[in-house]
């Protein structure tokens, strides 16, 4: 796709947050489902749930637009999940792991978070209020998940550190 003008950017960065979004959704799935911890399987379930709504407000996006997604290799997202999956495999204790994990979702909703920052206001540049609306939206979302997955990190360092002090 050649890129012409502001509109062919923001089109383009919105069809990688979507194809972004898509993968998410099925890591969540994916994940969710080795997950062991009761908890963290009803987080997974809960975020795959919402990247799914997503996924549906960006489709309002592009219809609003008129336009459809185009074809992006995806490169970034594929390979930090494949760093994500790599570099988990070699943490061997369960704590150290779901503070790995945590981290690395952090991470990734911070990251989406900015994207989605740069497209609402790519949206108003563009002359789309009403996109701009729905991707604050998920920007909302994204914000969510960096405040629980923050609630969850603390909440295993205070479990860990108070194990710690009962053993002292």
């Amino acid at each position: 796709m050649p890129i012409k003008n502001p509109k062919d950017v923001f089109l383009m960065m919105l069809t990688d947050v979507r194809q972004g979004a898509e993968k998410a959704e099925k890591v969540y799935e994916e994940v969710g489902e080795l997950a062991e911890d009761p908890q963290v399987k009803e987080a997974l379930k809960a975020r795959a749930f919402v990247a799914g709504n997503s996924i549906a407000k960006l489709d309002e996006c592009f219809r609003i637009l008129g336009e459809q997604p185009s074809k992006l290799s995806g490169r970034l997202q594929e390979t930090l999940i494949e760093d994500f999956r790599r570099e988990l495999a070699e943490i061997q204790g369960p704590v150290a792991r779901r503070v790995f994990a945590l981290v690395k979702l952090n991470h990734l909703a911070q990251f989406r978070a900015g994207e989605y920052r740069a497209l609402a206001a790519a949206a108003d540049l563009v002359g789309h209020p009403g996109v701009s609306l729905l991707l604050e939206t998920c920007l909302a979302e994204r914000l969510a998940f960096v405040e629980r997955t923050q609630k969850f990190l603390r909440n295993v360092v205070e479990t860990k550190i108070a194990e710690r002090a009962a053993t002292a």
